[in-house]
């Protein structure tokens, strides 16, 4: 690391550090999901020396550089998240945590992670207001949708459809970047990349489903092909690996050569190069979230207050910092909802749509005011 560090590079992102120190006994865990397979995480994650291992890391190389340090912390919890990216600077910046992406699992789902179902909004909501809150006053928070390990947000927690992918990417934009901490963003989120569609077991690179199809489908036929292919659609990791999309030219402008995997279809209409020719697009929309963070303090560093906490189709929150308020409303649904969170005077800072309507929230519709109080 030191290496590096000499060279000139800004930071490290550790992969599962939370793994890192292990149970010496190194037992089995609990049979879960049917029988087939065990839970490790209890034995694997956040075990007896990693705080002690990480502040060596940070005693001997850390804390002698201008660096940005984040964790890959599986299975961490908030009392662990507040070790490992204590306010104190002593082990790291902050750590990504996996709770609101795994709000899906053993609920409907075909075993496992694999399932066709849509997290719901108070699902997802429950676990980022934990979060926020939690950490407050305590440690930094990371921000994400979209990473290698995760669908495309547009399709996951979104509306993929040609009518509502642009608006529903700008909802969810809208949704992260004006929280607590600090914001992420995948390659191709910018552009609203969607997940790709599996045609057969050939499409797939990833070894985890290659691994779950012939262990599910083949060996202990849990599920049949066609099921497990739609999971795939919904969940599986290779959707955030297809070629980015740079233009509507050969394998969207990616290679000449043949890619390691297939092109999404959706390239030709889906790319940078039409994005950056569209003034209404989601890279500039997003453009604009970064202009804001980087104007208004309220949105880096305010406090965290939830709202509207009883809807299942918007999430809403208020910001605070000194005389400064900011209100946040996301509607996750493609229908008209109730919202009187606007009604006092105020200036409107971002939102996805030109025109509101008093007391209502159009579909997917992300709306933000700063006002005085």
């Amino acid at each position: 690391m030191d290496f590096w560090c000499r060279k000139g590079i800004d930071g490290f992102r550790m992969d599962v550090i939370s793994m890192i120190s292990k149970n010496q006994d190194f037992p089995d865990g609990p049979i879960k999901d049917n029988g087939v397979y065990g839970d490790m995480f209890p034995y694997v994650c956040n075990g007896p020396r990693v705080h002690e291992y990480l502040k060596e890391m940070n005693r001997r190389v850390l804390s002698r550089y201008d660096l940005m340090t984040v964790g890959e912390a599986a299975g961490v919890t908030l009392e662990e998240a507040a070790k490992y990216a204590c306010a104190d600077g002593s082990e790291l910046n902050m750590v990504f945590q996996f709770e609101h992406t795994d709000t899906v699992q053993g609920k409907g789902s075909v075993i496992g992670k694999w399932t066709t179902r849509k997290p719901r909004m108070s699902e997802i909501r429950k676990v980022l207001n934990k979060w926020q809150l939690g950490l407050e006053g305590r440690a930094w928070n990371s921000l994400y949708w979209d990473n290698h390990d995760q669908p495309r947000a547009v399709s996951r927690f979104g509306n993929d459809s040609e009518k509502w992918r642009v608006v529903s990417a700008k909802m969810l934009a809208v949704c992260l970047h004006m929280m607590k901490g600090t914001p992420y963003i995948y390659q191709g989120e910018e552009i609203g990349m969607t997940n790709t569609r599996f045609t057969s077991l050939e499409d797939c690179r990833d070894i985890e489903e290659i691994n779950a199809y012939r262990q599910y489908v083949t060996e202990l036929k849990i599920t049949d092909d066609q099921t497990m292919l739609r999971c795939f659609d919904t969940v599986a990791r290779d959707n955030a690996r297809t070629p980015m999309q740079w233009d509507d030219s050969e394998n969207a402008g990616f290679t000449t050569g043949t890619p390691w995997i297939r092109v999404n279809p959706n390239f030709k209409t889906i790319n940078a190069e039409a994005a950056l020719e569209d003034p209404d697009s989601v890279f500039w929309f997003y453009r604009d979230l970064i202009r804001l963070r980087h104007t208004y303090p309220v949105i880096v560093y305010g406090s965290f207050e939830p709202l509207m906490k009883e809807s299942e189709a918007v999430y809403a929150y208020r910001r605070r910092l000194g005389d400064q308020v900011l209100t946040v409303a996301c509607n996750w649904t493609e229908q008209d909802q109730a919202c009187s969170l606007f009604e006092e005077e105020g200036m409107d800072l971002i939102s996805n749509y030109k025109t509101h309507r008093e007391g209502i929230l159009g579909p997917y519709e992300a709306r933000v005011m700063l006002r005085k109080g």
